[in-house]
């Protein structure tokens, strides 16, 4: 197996020296550099290109940042977040900007050593006993994000609703839409099944949850 090398960064200087000597006492295992702020990831990457970084979140600087500029720069690279944070949100966001491991610092060296070599073999790493939990989050975010687009207004809708929230009533909003009084009511019925209201007041205070902010209107549609 090829020595992998692998730099550490924590702002407690006992901890990155323990951890450097028990990755040490592993042969295809290199520690070639340590670091103790969040900015100190880019200038090993820039000066050792390590194939690992290790990582913690609570340190000086802001870890997220540097983990969403590292992917930006598509480095060859692996960042793995070595924290004591049981956070399932610091997990989520930390391998959406890029982690490649998440490993908590209650593990055994063992499994800290396997993240690493699953890493370097292009897995994704999540400590196993945190893994269920943070799936778990993740599915509840995909279904909250599933039904928000459910709840998404049309243009139309977004229309009545602003007509509503200024008190016009059905026969205004026809005539200030240039649609049938007819239509109006049955959008309206469509806005209060979809947003499960009883009444106007409540389609009202429903809808401006998922109706853009003028700020959002004036910036229009966002790429991916």
């Amino acid at each position: 197996m090829s020595t992998r090398t692998i730099a550490i960064v924590d702002d407690h200087p006992l901890l990155a020296e323990g951890l450097a000597a028990v990755l040490g006492r592993y042969a295809h295992l290199s520690v070639i550099a340590t670091g103790s702020k969040a900015d100190d990831i880019l200038e090993i990457i820039d000066e050792h290109a390590p194939d690992i970084v290790l990582l913690d979140l609570n340190m000086p600087g802001d870890a997220f940042a540097v983990l969403n500029e590292v992917r930006v720069r598509v480095v060859p690279t692996k960042l793995i977040v070595f924290t004591a944070s049981t956070s399932t949100d610091h997990a989520i966001n930390a391998l959406a900007a890029g982690a490649s491991g998440f490993v908590l610092k209650g593990s055994q060296a063992g499994e800290l050593v396997e993240a690493i070599d699953a890493v370097t073999r292009g897995e994704v790493f999540i400590t196993p006993s945190f893994a269920a939990k943070v799936i778990g989050a993740l599915q509840t975010k995909e279904a909250e994000k599933r039904a928000a687009e459910r709840l998404k207004l049309s243009v139309r809708e977004e229309q009545i609703v602003r007509l509503l929230l200024v008190g016009k009533q059905n026969r205004e909003i026809a005539k200030a839409l240039d649609l049938s009084e007819k239509t109006i009511k049955s959008y309206m019925s469509n806005l209060m099944a979809k947003l499960n209201a009883r009444n106007r007041l409540e389609v009202v205070i429903a809808a401006q949850k998922f109706m853009p902010t003028d700020q959002e209107r004036r910036r229009g549609p966002q790429m991916p």
